[in-house]
């Protein structure tokens, strides 16, 4: 027997920091909302690819983790109630005559929403493996595409392989805290920052880790471990080394899915919005965070806190459009104090 699709206002897909932030945008105009993720546990990527990795660029907090500004946004939503679907993706989302959506999620669970708001990033993200026969059998136990739980790797002879930010970042990070480190890229030239380049290749002068410009190209098994991995160098020459794990950061390869049948005007697997209301092509669906495209787009986390400020307020006049909507501030508005239950504040 289908159950009945839960009625709401909002559905959000999506639950990194921009789709979290949208939850308490919605919130102070008083519109309830479901979020939806792939993942397992909120925070998107800041969770799945650098928990642990500092951010400078949130507005009034000189650094903080990827871990740290997902709880801080859990926490600033507590007021609202959102209603979390994790570890599902969204199969199918269909406007119906009475003009709400169908949404349709992997897990089974259904919904009826007078409107959507994708945050989804770049999509259904996916990290680009290591292309060799047998190794997702290692994955999870020593081959790992995402580091969640860094002591895990403390005092391990670590490999290392990805010429990006991601690889560097693990690789400064591990140097004083594995048993060793080597980190693999096929050619001499990294999209790092600068200032990583430097310190790795300074490590590297002094013995405290290994630049190794190649590939891994196969690995040997004993008693159900890997024990070694086989290094080819530009040249075709082999090296072998003694490896417990392996931290692969080859990027990541994003993959729109079933959002590209939802009949949005999609351009280079990104969603085309206004930059009024961050409206779809599809009166009532709105996209904010890296998912979306328009001119001047910048892919930054402040960024889409700005897309979900608009796109509240938008989505708040498409729902009541007889009721004028009033800009308030949390500093002064009781009606705000009332809805994030906070005491109003005094002045002397």
């Amino acid at each position: 027997m289908l159950q009945s699709p839960t009625q709401t206002d909002a559905v959000i897909i999506g639950a990194g920091p921009v789709g979290l932030f949208q939850v308490f945008e919605l919130g102070l105009l008083e519109i309830k909302a479901h979020v939806i993720d792939s993942l397992p546990e909120a925070g998107g990527q800041c969770i799945e690819l650098y928990p642990d990795k500092p951010i400078y660029d949130i507005p009034a907090i000189p650094v903080c983790t990827g871990r740290e500004l997902t709880t801080n946004l859990l926490k600033q939503i507590e007021p609202f109630g959102a209603q979390f679907h994790l570890g599902q993706e969204v199969t199918q989302l269909e406007k119906q005559s009475d003009g709400r959506f169908l949404i349709n999620t992997s897990k089974g669970n259904h919904f009826l929403s007078k409107t959507v708001f994708i945050a989804g990033g770049v999509g259904a993200f996916q990290p680009r493996t290591l292309k060799l026969d047998g190794i997702e059998a290692f994955e999870g136990k020593q081959v790992f595409y995402s580091v969640k739980h860094p002591d895990q790797f403390n005092g391990k002879k670590i490999v290392i392989c990805g010429g990006g930010d991601a690889a560097l970042d693990w690789a400064l990070h591990f140097a004083d805290k594995a048993a060793s480190v080597t980190l693999i890229h096929r050619r001499d030239d990294f999209k790092a920052a600068p200032a990583s380049i430097a310190k790795m290749r300074e490590l590297c002068k002094n013995k405290q880790m290994q630049l190794l410009i190649g590939q891994v190209t196969s690995y040997e098994v004993e008693n159900d471990q890997i024990t070694k991995i086989v290094v080819t160098d530009i040249d075709g020459q082999d090296q072998k080394m003694a490896v417990d794990d392996l931290l692969i950061f080859f990027g990541l390869s994003p993959k729109l899915g079933p959002i590209a049948d939802w009949g949005l005007d999609i351009d280079r697997k990104q969603v085309t919005v206004d930059t009024e209301k961050f409206q779809t092509s599809i009166p009532g669906i709105y996209a904010v965070g890296d998912i979306n495209v328009y001119p001047g787009k910048k892919k930054l986390i402040l960024s889409g806190f700005h897309e979900a400020a608009l796109a509240a307020f938008a989505a708040a006049a498409y729902l009541n459009p007889e009721k004028p909507i009033q800009l308030q501030y949390t500093t002064t508005s009781p009606k705000l104090h009332k809805v994030l239950g906070v005491s109003p504040p005094t002045f002397e």
